[in-house]
This record gives C-alpha cells, sequence and structure tokens, in this order.
C-alpha cells in the first residue's frame, strides 16, 4: 500500500488541525515563557538593528522573498548567532518525517538543528512570505507541519519552536504534543524590532539549555 503524502506547501492551519487532532492553545504557557523572558541587548546590537530595520521602511515594498530573507530576515539570524559546535542556523533545507501514518515534507526556508554539515535532529523551523496580505499558501501552516516533523525527531517530549514572517509580521510559534500556540504579531518596522531580538536570544538560549541536557541524560 503507497504512504500517504503531504507537502508543507499544500498544508492548511484547518487541514492539520483536522487530520491530526492538533488544538491551537491561546495563551499557551511555554509560549508565553519564552516571548516574555527577559533578555539584554547589547549597544552593537541595538544600533544594527536600527540599521536594519531603516533599511527594510526605505525599501521593504520594492523587495521580493529572496531580497527579504537576504537582506533583513538573514542578517538579524546572523546577528543572534545560533551556530556552534553542535548546532548551527540551516537555510533551504528539506525536511521530511512520517507523523501518524502520513509522510509531510517540504523545503524549509530556515531551522535551527543539530548536525555539523547538514541538519539532524531540528529544533525551530521558520517559514517566510512577502506579502502581508492575501500570500499564496498558508505560511503558518507551513511552519506547523515542519514543525511536526521536527517533533517526531525528538525521542523527549521537549518543545518545538517555530515562526512565520509576512512581510514584516512575525509570528513566533510553539508546538508541545497535540497542542500549539501563535504569538500576536510583531511588526518590525516599529519598536517590536527589539522584542523580535530578544525573543531570538531568549530561543538560542533556550537550544543552548536543550543541547547540553541531551549531552548528560
Amino acid at each position: 500500500m503507497e504512504e500517504k503524502k503531504l507537502n508543507f506547501k499544500d498544508c492548511t492551519q484547518k487541514l492539520l488541525d483536522e487530520t491530526f487532532n492538533l488544538k491551537q492553545v491561546i495563551n499557551h504557557k511555554a509560549l508565553r515563557n519564552w516571548i516574555t523572558s527577559e533578555m539584554q541587548l547589547t549597544d552593537f546590537e541595538i544600533k544594527t538593528l536600527e540599521y536594519l530595520q531603516e533599511n527594510l521602511m526605505l525599501r521593504a515594498h520594492t523587495w521580493n522573498e529572496t531580497e527579504l530573507r537576504d537582506k533583513f530576515i538573514g542578517p538579524v539570524m546572523a546577528l543572534v548567532n545560533f551556530d556552534s559546535d553542535d548546532v548551527q542556523y540551516f537555510a533551504e533545507r528539506s525536511l521530511s518525517g512520517t507523523v501518524e501514518s502520513l509522510k509531510l515534507s517540504g523545503r524549509v526556508d530556515g531551522m535551527i538543528a543539530k548536525g555539523k554539515w547538514e541538519p539532524e535532529k531540528t529544533y525551530f523551523c521558520m517559514n517566510e512570505y512577502k506579502k502581508e496580505k492575501d500570500p499564496q499558501g498558508d505560511p503558518g501552516a507551513q511552519a506547523l507541519a515542519a514543525m511536526m516533523v521536527a517533533q517526531e525527531q525528538n525521542v523527549h517530549p521537549i518543545p518545538v519552536y517555530g515562526l512565520y514572517v509576512k512581510g514584516k509580521l512575525w509570528y513566533f510559534m510553539i508546538l508541545l504534543g497535540k497542542e500549539y500556540g501563535i504569538s500576536e504579531p510583531y511588526t518590525a518596522s516599529l519598536e517590536h524590532i527589539f522584542d523580535i531580538f530578544r525573543i531570538l536570544k531568549t530561543l538560542r538560549q533556550i537550544i543552548c539549555g536543550i543541547v547540553e541536557s541531551e549531552k548528560t541524560g
């Protein structure tokens, strides 16, 4: 019997909820703890973010998806610097896995995963889309589908972290078991840019803690 398959790009929130019996939780505790944690920014980080934000505000309306990623999202991620001996930030990598007898697969815009040369175990998935209104497809559902595959890679029940970007709007996500949470949008062209960076720095700290616990456990 041929295995049933579903590509990330064909996923919608409704489809995932109904197929896998998922539940969106408002004010998800793990998500709240992540996005509200305190993390200080350095003067260099603040100055760099202000420079990137100015470029975003002046030119984002003319950028396509690749330009948005290369000129803003990528530099922000590079400033956080997720890379270490154990973990890397990977871009445009394929991810696949079987969730409840259904094979989910596709290309992920960005992921943080264990592995030196290629992703082996994923902790964070990101999807971005240029348009803030009427995008083709559901970027949040695509990120969630990738997070479900990442969850299958983890033996222990730990949260999988996620993000989807629509133009200037950033939505942070978390998946734990059958429950997931999605934050209200953070607007990168406003003062929210510092919150966005604080949340990403916190994510780096969380992932480092997970990796260390896996070593000792």
